[in-house]
């Protein structure tokens, strides 16, 4: 800093202007990041808390309430039940389990199909009609405008005559529909922005068409198909209305069993909270140690 501002009054007055924007900045990224952290912080907390203390709203741990395992006794994942026998803990394995292998094999099949797609999009022009290139991923996108009510009743039916109902393969093909245009269009935007000479010099040097795209192409649009895997990953793992509707028993996921924790006689807020906060890790989990690929993913089509 002494090496810019030099003690003139006109070099003073930038100084305190150029603090005074820092201040400011940073100021404004912590208020929106307590804004943003405090669901998760509340959920959590709310998962040990009693009923009087969510009834009152007391928010910090040891300072307004003392935690107790509560919410977590209901899930029979307390220490005091964890070595137990416990029918409820085998109900939540299960939807947890239901949630990450739907979840997971949406997303990949997604990225996969989407992947190609976007990739004919980028190098190929194509004519539907008036339809071009620009129209046809415009198409795509367009579809998730739609809302999931419109369709109910048509995949309730569908789903029926092709004993689909109460399956995870129902959910995973109608999850990976759900999610195959965001995918497009990500992917779409990444291959764009990479030179078409690197696959022609490819070519040049005696790779097919598919040597090309998968030496060459994949792993320089790698980190966009993580990104585009995270996004897909959270919007399936957090779906709720078809999860509700075409499944009962055997298929349902988390967060139809989050939503069960609401009965005529009020709301379990601990257990939800519990029930939320299990739900939440995994995502955390997956985003910290693929944080360096969402980054690059989404400032991947920034600067071309």
């Amino acid at each position: 800093m002494s090496a810019v501002f030099k003690n003139h009054p006109s070099d003073r007055r930038m100084k305190t202007r150029w603090w005074a924007s820092r201040v400011a900045i940073y100021a404004a990224l912590m208020t929106w990041a307590v804004i943003c952290l405090f669901p998760i912080f509340w959920t959590i907390t709310t998962s040990f808390k009693l009923a009087p203390d969510v009834m009152k709203g007391n928010l910090i741990p040891w300072w307004d309430f003392t935690p107790r395992w509560k919410g977590w006794e209901s899930l029979g994942l307390s220490p005091r039940l964890i070595g137990e026998v416990s029918t409820v803990r085998e109900e939540f394995l299960k939807r947890f389990w239901n949630s990450t292998v739907v979840a997971l094999s949406a997303s990949a099949l997604a990225v996969v199909l989407g992947s190609l797609a976007a990739y004919g999009l980028s190098r190929f022009s194509f004519k539907f009609g008036f339809m071009r290139n620009s129209d046809i991923s415009f198409f795509f996108l367009s579809q998730m405008i739609l809302p999931p009510v419109v369709l109910a009743l048509p995949f309730l039916v569908l789903y029926r005559s092709l004993d689909l109902l109460d399956s995870r393969v129902g959910l995973i093909l109608l999850y990976t529909l759900m999610v195959l245009p965001i995918v497009i269009w990500i992917m779409r935007d990444q291959f764009e922005g990479i030179p078409v000479e690197l696959e022609e010099a490819a070519l040049v040097d005696g790779l097919g068409i598919w040597g090309a795209f998968i030496q060459i192409v994949l792993p320089i649009a790698l980190p966009g198909m993580v990104a585009a895997f995270i996004l897909s990953l959270v919007l399936c793992w957090n779906e709720y209305f078809f999860a509700a509707l075409l499944t009962s028993t055997d298929a349902k996921t988390l967060p139809v069993m989050v939503a069960s924790q609401t009965g005529s006689q009020g709301i379990n807020w601990w257990s939800m909270a519990a029930l939320s906060s299990a739900a939440i890790l995994p995502l955390v989990v997956v985003a910290i140690f693929l944080e360096k690929y969402i980054i690059k993913g989404m400032a991947a089509g920034a600067v071309k």
